[in-house]
């Protein structure tokens, strides 16, 4: 199969790496020339719970090189992903499939906006703990769980049959019906873990062993949790605190990507994680004070580095 994944940072690059060490021809598709140059020039490393792998794979800032793709996964920031999708257009032939995989809320419907016309499956990854160490060398503490979803609809065989190309490539892989619960219990988890370690600068195993630092944490997941009562969502568990702590003790040396991306002094997708909290829950009477306020101060310290 021909892959593109536009978007080769920390789980863009496990993405490729592993599916291009499955056999399948990949194109790494990113507007970071440095670490497009470095994957070209040296091929993709990838090491941690997959093992530890260095993959040839094609490379380039220009969609157009790569052309039409039978596979196209959009694996950006939230807060970038419609310009992605609109650059992705050249990758699009007639049975292409796209997947698009982003923390937090709205992405799916950006990239559908974007790509009329084509089907779009909406992707969740749990449990990676994902970080670049240097150009063209990509790092992840855990492998948890891949989750698949039509947008529009129910499990079909297309769906069944993608998700076959990523168990293929070593990944743990479900499909659900339900996209609502699929997208829900990501960002549950999303939400606990996001701005505290952002804020803080710790690691997820960090926060949880803090009294004040869990208490804030958890209280966010609960949150999260009550409005997604409240909208109806069809949620795998009643505890969210144990639930977050289950997550969480899978990856406990790994920061979130939230975290990662203010340390290195860049914009973070915190209006589509815990930010998103608020405005959902005022729509179904359920408050989220926790949300708002680690929402507020991530905002306060993106003005302070200039990226916001």
């Amino acid at each position: 199969m021909k892959i593109a994944v536009v978007g080769v940072g920390a789980m863009g690059s496990v993405y490729a790496a592993l599916m291009g060490d499955a056999g399948h021809e990949v194109w790494a598709i990113d507007s970071w020339a440095e670490h497009v140059e470095a994957i070209a020039a040296r091929g993709l490393r990838v090491e941690g719970a997959s093992g530890n792998r260095t993959v040839r794979i094609y490379a380039s800032t220009d969609p157009a090189e790569a052309g039409a793709c039978d596979l196209v996964i959009i694996a950006t920031k939230a807060m970038h992903v419609e310009s992605a999708a609109a650059s992705a257009k050249p990758l699009i032939g007639t049975n292409t499939q796209v997947v698009t995989i982003q923390n937090g809320l709205g992405s799916a419907d950006r990239v559908a906006n974007a790509l009329a016309g084509t089907s779009v499956i909406i992707g969740v990854a749990g449990g990676f703990g994902a970080s670049i160490k240097r150009p063209g060398h990509a790092h992840h503490n855990g492998m948890e769980l891949i989750r698949l979803g039509n947008r529009d609809g129910a499990v079909t065989l297309e769906l069944k049959a993608i998700a076959e190309v990523w168990e293929g490539a070593g990944f743990k892989v479900r499909v659900f019906d339900d996209i609502a619960q699929l997208v829900w219990e990501k960002l549950i988890c999303n939400v606990c873990f996001s701005a505290s370690t952002a804020l803080t600068e710790w690691t997820i195993g960090q926060v949880m062993a803090g009294e004040d630092t869990w208490r804030i944490a958890s209280s966010c997941a609960v949150e999260a949790y009550r409005v997604a009562r409240a909208k109806n969502i069809a949620l795998s568990f009643d505890d969210p605190v144990d639930y977050v702590r289950e997550f969480g003790s899978k990856i406990p040396d790994a920061y979130s990507s939230l975290a990662l991306d203010l340390m290195a002094g860049r914009a973070s997708e915190i209006d589509a994680i815990n930010g998103a909290i608020p405005p959902v829950g005022r729509d179904v009477g359920v408050e989220a004070p926790y949300n708002e306020t680690v929402s507020a101060l991530v905002r306060v310290k993106e003005r302070r580095l200039g990226v916001r």
